[in-house]
């Protein structure tokens, strides 16, 4: 039996849940597709899916198998298709983990507009806030906002993104307006817990100038410091897309002015440019010249 036929089988049961789908698709009968998933566990030596009488579930081993094959016939796919100058249709699971603040109307324009123009492609969305490992877990592509991307990963720089310092009224009128710098030395911080350390270094009237905050809060999840900045918790250095309306219905203000601005850079990260399949290249494509991005 072909092993390169059983893995296909095996991914489009997987993905859709269902040997009879799954053999419906592939024009097989599903007695065929189930024997092609038992040569492939077979020879692996463990249970790739856990099968009852109404459902099909990935085992621990079948998770592990089924990301790193898939992207291994995706790869296959676009090389026979660069040999025989065929036109890629980008189609597939697109793994995308992103910063817990896209969750916002922008970025789901954005993934509706790309759906819409590559219908074939599903897309799965991890915003949960932790640094994923993409190799080891399975993901095609994350989106991250920071100075330095990770060197060991191919990063392509999407956007520049203004981070605000952020207060609620109450809590200004309840500590003071700052004016200076070092009026919010020793202020309550909401702090994001990837960012090292509680210093900050500014551009202040005699050069750069640092000062220290105090954490009252410690998350990784953006959504909850802003909800807490909101509460008049305390100082939060938060992202443009997220509180731009805060801003302009009065629920948050500028600290200092827009004095106390973080520019950092979204980047599409991913592990390979080697056979970058065509779901991730087009999608990197399409977020980077979308104008709403900007």
């Amino acid at each position: 039996m072909d092993s390169l036929v059983s893995m296909r089988v095996f991914c489009l049961v997987a993905e859709l849940k269902s040997f009879a789908t799954a053999a419906q698709r592939l024009r097989i009968s599903p007695a065929m597709a189930s024997k092609h998933v038992m040569q492939l566990e077979k020879r692996l030596g463990t249970r790739l899916l856990n099968r009852t009488s109404r459902r099909v579930s990935l085992s621990e081993s079948g998770t592990l198998y089924f990301e790193q094959t898939r992207q291994m016939l995706d790869s296959l796919d676009e090389v026979e298709a660069a040999v025989s100058h065929a036109t890629v249709v980008p189609h597939g699971t697109l793994r995308l983990t992103a910063p817990v603040w896209m969750a916002n109307a922008i970025f789901a324009g954005v993934l509706a507009d790309y759906q819409a123009r590559y219908p074939e492609v599903r897309l799965d969305v991890d915003l949960s806030g932790r640094l994923v490992n993409l190799v080891e877990e399975g993901f095609d592509l994350a989106l991250r906002a920071t100075g330095a991307p990770d060197e060991a990963l191919i990063a392509r720089p999407i956007t520049r993104v203004p981070f605000y310092m952020v207060a609620a009224p109450a809590y200004l009128k309840r500590v003071g307006r700052p004016t200076k710098l070092a009026d919010i030395a020793g202020q309550a911080l909401l702090h994001y817990a990837l960012y090292p350390g509680e210093s900050f270094s500014f551009a202040g009237e005699h050069g750069t100038e640092t000062v220290k905050l105090n954490p009252v809060l410690r998350s990784a999840n953006e959504t909850l410091l802003h909800l807490a900045a909101l509460e008049g918790m305390g100082l939060a250095f938060l992202p443009k897309w997220l509180v731009t309306d805060d801003i302009a219905a009065g629920r948050l203000e500028h600290v200092m002015s827009k004095q106390i601005i973080f520019e950092g850079k979204l980047f599409a990260v991913y592990p390979s440019r080697k056979y970058l399949s065509a779901k991730v290249r087009t999608f990197i494509d399409f977020v980077a010249a979308d104008k709403r991005m900007r």
